[in-house]
């Protein structure tokens, strides 16, 4: 006879990707997992409620988002130890990926709670996919700063990167944000915005930099929405001089012994070379090696 072990009697957290906007857009096992479920934690609960009626869905809701995320992790925790089943969603997307979730997953899984992801819709690769760039590496960010001047101090840190950079901005940021992107990073570097993805206005433009403010300004709904920017990696003609042969020595010492990052960071101590430049030969190492 199996003897039932605290494992047993755990309950599970599934982190279930939802539509981004057209409801379509939602897998069939994601739909079972939410009828199924004991509970579903929602980033809004008004807003859960309108994809949940649509399919007759009346899971009892929980509250978690970015301001209650500790306690109502606490409370969820406490649900998925008794065994209850417990199915994570937010607005939009993929929960803790620029949303909240992260926090709840990472204390469930030290619990030794079962973690289950539901794939389905991500705003940021379905611009990628439609957007026409063949660079096949990107560096997804998500929201920059809201503050200027942390924003811009951000983007000074990209400003030499050599693949695809992804961001989210907010419809009141837009303008504010591609300007200072123009500044930093180039007015010659290409930008895809991809706007309202999945719903009845999407758009999907690209341009360069420079242009992209008149663009937003010639047509005030082009303002409006959610949106993902993609801008072009800094090409090998516009990027700062190489390092050096014996930081370049040094680098792949460190990087054939630690993670990239830290050997970055050790490398830029020790040879005081700048980290971006660093990090994109550390990048070229690790791809030869791999």
């Amino acid at each position: 006879m199996h003897r039932q072990t605290e494992l047993d009697m755990k309950g599970t957290l599934y982190v279930v990707a939802t539509p981004i906007g057209n409801l379509k857009d939602i897998s069939l096992r994601a739909l079972e997992i939410l009828a199924q479920a004991d509970f579903i934690a929602a980033e809004d609960t008004r807003h859960a409620s309108h994809l949940l009626n649509h399919y007759a869905i009346s899971t009892k809701l929980l509250s978690l988002h970015e301001h209650n995320e500790r306690s109502a992790t606490d409370k969820i925790i406490a649900l998925l130890d008794a065994g209850k089943t417990v199915a994570l969603i937010s607005d939009a997307g993929t929960p803790a990926i620029s949303d909240p979730g992260a926090y709840l997953v990472a204390v469930a899984r030290r619990q030794g709670i079962v973690t289950v992801p539901i794939p389905g819709a991500n705003a940021a690769i379905s611009a990628l996919s439609a957007a026409g760039i063949s660079d096949p590496h990107f560096l997804f960010y998500g929201f920059l700063p809201s503050k200027r001047s942390s924003r811009r101090q951000e983007l000074e840190a990209f400003k030499d990167f050599p693949h695809t950079l992804v961001y989210y901005e907010a419809p009141h940021r837009i303008l504010e944000c591609v300007s200072d992107l123009a500044d930093i990073l180039g007015s010659k570097r290409e930008i895809t915005i991809a706007r309202e993805l999945s719903k009845a206005f999407e758009s999907i433009h690209s341009c360069a930099l420079g242009d992209v403010l008149d663009w937003l300004n010639a047509d005030s709904n082009r303002q409006r929405g959610e949106f993902v920017l993609l801008i072009s990696g800094k090409p090998p003609e516009m990027r700062a001089a190489g390092i050096s042969d014996e930081s370049k020595r040094v680098l792949a010492l460190l990087v054939a012994e630690l993670p990239l990052k830290q050997a970055v960071k050790l490398a830029a101590a020790i040879s005081g070379e700048k980290k971006n430049a660093l990090y994109a030969e550390g990048l070229t190492l690790k791809k030869e090696t791999d």
